[in-house]
């Protein structure tokens, strides 16, 4: 029986043996040491350890090693010593120094401010650790980078040494001792180097590399948690340079329930909300506040009259004669999207002389003073363009929006007020075609009313992407964030189709002139489009396209932190757009009804 066992051990044995390891697999194909590096297969290797720290080390000194753009290992040893031992060793130190000042005085030599310096350090770390606010550790700090060339190998030593040394850290390649270093940049748990320096907890402190900016503050709303602290971020986007917001995410991340979540929030501090909404997600909540809902569609009650011109300040007379020449020119760009973007210069010339025209006829001029009357609607202006020669294929492209398939929705006076402090404007029933053209001028229709009173509000644009398939409503999106803080506005501008977005150079503008955005879970078709306009780091990366619903990353002004949204209860069955959810609500209002 036990031969049996023998042979078939043997026979196991010679059956592993010959076949593939995890070993074999995660080798490399050959390793050579060298004095000052080590070829590992086809990378160069070489290990650094600090040897020498400033007097005074900062908070996030180390972040910018463990961040940087290249393949390197950072390892950090720590050792507790003994108080007690501490305490004798620097009781010593400290009369050694004394004696050496005294010896100083004594012959009459000029003071030494190294040893004064020296001297209060010893004694001020005496102090502490017989207070017992601090101890003493021994650290070991080593760094250890990967090149596919020597050449590159001594590229990127020099850009760590120089890193390093702006903040006087002082390190030396481990000459002869390569080996030992690259065990020690390995997950082994095991200092073969033993380079260490001695370091009490306030200095060892500012070893951990990263940093979370404290988002919160004593006025404002909370947006959600930092999840690097666990604290709150609690802000206010009206007291940042501007208070324009960019919310970037995939669908299905949380981006309009982010949104929802903080109009919700801020409706409460008495800030005026509107929405242009593509998908009817706000008609909950709109209606759950007490808000204004309006459909628009082709065969809407609901209409805004493009010609309407704005209300101004009656105090500001630069303002109220520049109003007819700056609806005339959002006019333009309103009128060649309708026109499909083709229109040459000969008729974009007619375009403004029917324009000028057309208001001219109600009697509307330069005059501030007539202002007041009754505007144009679009069938004054085709009247005007069927008598212009030269303007047959313009009149020809806008006829179907006063006597065509799309006549009831811009031939007719505005019959909508701003005066609810919760308006959405929903375009889900439009035709795609005329999405473009109605967000364009709803945000004409919105902006022409802010500008008469000075209100805290906020205007949110879901899916902009549509406003950026045309070069004349990207550039009105644009212009808005950037004059938008003169009338006490923040605009939120709200993309998926993130790719799109960061294309236009509009959007990247509209990124520019926003003090605050928020990221969640990015397509990874997208994300180094995103990595490269907010600058952000490999590991911020690796956050965004591995964070949960809900999560992502908060920038306001030159701060950020990783942000997990989380409403209570109430906001959550207002807000939420989830199917499954929202049917379990429906079952139980038809319950208890």
């Amino acid at each position: 029986m036990n031969i049996f066992n023998n042979n078939k051990n043997n026979d196991q044995k010679i059956i592993s043996e010959g076949g593939t390891s995890i070993i074999d697999i995660i080798s490399p194909s050959a390793i050579s040491v060298e004095s000052s590096y080590i070829q590992l297969g086809t990378y160069y290797v070489r290990t650094f350890f600090v040897y020498a720290y400033p007097r005074v080390l900062y908070t996030d000194w180390l972040s910018p090693v463990v961040n940087i753009d290249f393949s390197l290992n950072t390892s950090l040893f720590i050792y507790p010593v003994e108080t007690q031992d501490t305490l004798k060793k620097l009781r010593n130190k400290s009369a050694q120094i004394e004696s050496q000042v005294y010896e100083n005085q004594v012959k009459g030599k000029v003071r030494d401010p190294l040893l004064e310096t020296a001297h209060f350090d010893v004694e001020d770390l005496r102090d502490s650790l017989q207070r017992g606010e601090a101890k003493l550790f021994k650290a070991s700090l080593y760094f250890t980078i990967f090149a596919s060339s020597k050449e590159e190998l001594e590229s990127l030593t020099k850009v760590l040494e120089n890193l390093l040394g702006g903040s006087l850290i002082m390190m030396k390649p481990a000459i002869f001792q390569q080996e030992q270093g690259l065990n020690v940049s390995f997950p082994y748990g095991k200092d073969d180097l033993m380079v260490s320096k001695n370091l009490d907890t306030g200095a060892l402190s500012t070893f951990f590399p990263f940093a979370s900016s404290n988002m919160s503050r004593n006025d404002g709303i909370l947006y959600g948690l930092n999840k690097h602290t666990n604290g709150l971020i609690f802000f206010d986007r009206f007291g940042l340079e501007n208070a324009n917001s960019v919310i970037l995410a995939k669908s299905g991340s949380g981006k309009s329930y982010s949104v929802k979540l903080e109009l919700l929030r801020y409706l409460i501090t008495g800030t005026e909300v509107l929405v242009i909404d593509p998908e009817n997600e706000y008609e909950r909540l709109c209606k759950a506040v007490g808000g204004s809902y309006l459909n628009l569609n082709i065969n809407s009650e609901y209409v805004i009259n493009p010609f309407d011109l704005p209300v101004v300040d009656p105090d500001d007379p630069e303002d109220a004669g520049n109003s007819l020449r700056s609806n005339i020119i959002l006019l333009h760009g309103l009128l060649r999207i309708m026109a499909g973007g083709k229109i040459s210069p000969v008729e974009d010339n007619l375009l403004d002389q029917a324009l000028v025209q057309c208001y001219a006829s109600r009697g509307i001029t330069k005059d501030p003073s007539t202002h007041g009357l009754e505007p144009p609607i679009m069938d004054d202006l085709i009247k005007i363009l069927s008598s212009l020669k030269g303007a047959e294929t313009l009149n020809s492209s806008l006829s179907k929006f006063v006597s065509g398939t799309f006549a009831g929705i811009f031939n007719r006076r505005s019959n909508i007020s701003l005066d609810n402090r919760f308006i959405v404007f929903s375009i889900r029933d439009l035709e795609d075609e005329l999405r473009p053209m109605v967000m364009y001028m709803v945000l004409n229709f919105i902006w022409n009313r802010i500008k008469g009173s000075r209100k805290k509000r906020i205007l949110a644009v879901d899916e902009a992407w549509i406003l950026m398939k045309y070069r004349d409503s990207a550039q009105f999106l644009f212009s808005m964030a950037k004059r938008a803080r003169k009338y006490y506005l923040g605009i939120t501008t709200i993309v998926q189709d993130v790719e799109d977005f960061l294309g236009s150079n509009y959007g990247k503008a509209i990124i520019s002139n926003s003090s605050m955005s928020i990221l969640l879970k990015q397509h990874p078709s997208a994300v180094d489009m995103v990595v490269e306009a907010f600058n952000l780091t490999q590991a911020e990366k690796f956050f965004l396209l591995n964070c949960e619903v809900g999560e992502g990353l908060f920038f306001a002004g030159q701060d950020h932190a990783a942000i997990e949204i989380t409403p209570s209860y109430a906001e959550d069955i207002l807000i939420t757009t989830n199917p499954e959810q929202l049917n379990r609500l429906e079952e139980s209002n038809n319950g208890t009804g």
